[in-house]
């Protein structure tokens, strides 16, 4: 079975150098897994910290439901990662070394369920930035001048 897509976080391929790649579940109630898979969910700016050997993804926008009423929460609120503990040791591990961070790539349906593919990541200077977007627009020229 395919798993289905509902959000990427394409700004962390311009931002970031992607290291490693988790997949990870959410702890989430059940209307934002309703408003999730009605696609009403961002996470372009959110990042993954972990605190006290937990793992919670923070800025992950999910709007509340429209039929939700009382049981809608904080659409900005920190969400808990399910990770295994030697997984948050290794990522702990990764973090303290200097320049990287735990971002969110994408947020799919796995067999009914909501997952994060989160990845470890290490920041790209201007520079950087710059010789990617000379990379795709050399490619883009090659592929217009190919029949």
């Amino acid at each position: 079975m395919a798993n289905k897509i509902l959000a990427t976080n394409k700004k962390a391929y311009h931002e970031y150098f992607i290291e490693d790649k988790y997949e990870a579940g959410l702890v989430l109630v059940g209307t934002e897994v309703k408003s999730i898979r009605l696609g009403k969910v961002n996470i372009k700016d959110s990042y993954v910290n972990i605190k006290d050997g937990e793992a919670f993804v923070y800025n992950m926008h999910i709007s509340p439901y429209e039929k939700g009423n009382i049981y809608n929460v904080d659409p900005l609120r920190p969400r808990k990662l399910l990770l295994n503990k030697r997984e948050i040791r290794k990522l702990t591990g990764l973090m303290t070394l200097k320049g990287y961070t735990l971002i969110p790539l994408s947020l799919y349906l796995k067999n009914g369920l909501v997952k994060m593919e989160l990845s470890v990541a290490k920041g790209k200077k201007n520079y950087d930035k710059r010789q990617d977007i000379a990379k795709k627009d050399a490619e883009r020229r090659i592929q217009r001048r190919d029949y």
